[in-house]
């Protein structure tokens, strides 16, 4: 019994931008919960999201907390591994390296995002994440690049955009799925 106790006190909720759209209430759990600085501007101002936002700064049950760049530069290195890379934003990066940091120092961190890369990177670095309006996924993806013209494959994080052989948009389609 009192490991489950510690093991609760240990949890944290990390909050993207897309938790306050769906609805998420920070007054429904009482554990810890930080978001990043860039969430705050991303959310539209003069709207209920900004209040129940703001509100919950003002009570302290949202704190706000930038990640260190030795976490941040780790998160690059894992979103390029699995393709993703290029799909998040520099807000993302800071959420997914908030929680990895949290995760270091002894918590167990939950992401609550909407965003599939930000859910893919998440399982590549075992971070756990909650989707609040849509399914989220189910295995982690391993992206790659390539041609619908001539089929010709890239690496998932090249930065080419479109096809050296002939010229075409490069597409991006899933190599190998893995159970999370």
């Amino acid at each position: 019994m009192k490991s489950e106790a510690s093991s609760q006190s240990r949890r944290a909720i990390v909050l993207d931008t897309s938790a306050f759209v769906a609805g998420f209430d920070p007054f429904s759990l009482n554990i810890e919960q930080l978001t990043v600085p860039k969430v705050e501007v991303e959310i539209r101002i003069n709207s209920m999201n900004k209040l129940r936002f703001k509100t919950a700064l003002e009570n302290g049950r949202v704190k706000i907390k930038a990640p260190t760049q030795l976490f941040i530069n780790h998160v690059k290195v894992s979103s390029s591994q699995v393709g993703d890379s290029f799909k998040l934003s520099d807000t993302d990066i800071e959420l997914l390296a908030l929680a990895l940091e949290l995760k270091s120092t002894g918590f167990s961190p939950q992401i609550v995002s909407d965003d599939y890369s930000i859910q893919n990177v998440a399982t590549q670095l075992g971070i756990e994440f909650l989707a609040l309006a849509t399914f989220g996924i189910k295995r982690l993806l391993e992206w790659i690049r390539y041609c619908p013209g001539c089929y010709k494959e890239y690496p998932a994080n090249t930065s080419a955009k479109e096809c050296q052989v002939c010229g075409t948009a490069l597409k991006r389609k899933p190599r190998r799925t893995k159970k999370k």
